[in-house]
């Protein structure tokens, strides 16, 4: 590890934490997109994210282990409500909540599921007001997920 750290420079750690962070961001527009497009995302796709999220935290950890298995956990509730609800929360939402618990821990993932409703919620109303939409239809959530994810990382939530 050492080696990674120095061809990263003297604040190793951080740089490789941007490049991380760099690499997700991308990741995640990408699954927006098809989520948009298709509203279905493979799992192997979301495996991927979820083996750079542990090889990140395993890098670049500050020791923050119980946040990390928090937001994980957390992740697991919305897992447990994907088959409770037969996927009206689908699946692929729970599992890059999950991935995003364990790249973020768990009060930062509770700021990003706050976020992420709020302006699904907001986006829903519009959609609902424009008559574009009734109650029943759904939409994709990788999107919001992703925009607050995004605007948290830009803003130094975390």
């Amino acid at each position: 590890m050492c080696k990674i750290m120095d061809v990263f420079g003297q604040n190793g750690r951080q740089n490789l934490w941007m490049f991380f962070q760099a690499v997700i961001a991308v990741y995640l527009l990408i699954l927006s997109v098809i989520d948009i497009r298709w509203k279905k995302v493979s799992v192997r796709s979301l495996l991927i994210l979820l083996a750079i999220a542990v090889l990140c935290q395993v890098l670049c950890s500050k020791g923050e282990f119980r946040m990390m298995v928090a937001g994980g956990l957390c992740g697991g509730v919305f897992l447990f409500l994907s088959w409770f609800t037969q996927e009206s929360f689908g699946y692929g939402d729970s599992i890059l909540i999950l991935i995003l618990g364990i790249l973020s821990g768990g009060w930062n993932l509770l700021w990003i599921l706050f976020a992420a409703f709020l302006i699904a919620s907001v986006y829903g109303g519009i959609m609902i007001a424009r008559k574009k939409y009734t109650r029943k239809n759904s939409f994709p959530f990788i999107p919001f997920l992703t925009v607050a994810y995004l605007g948290g990382m830009i803003g130094g939530v975390y």
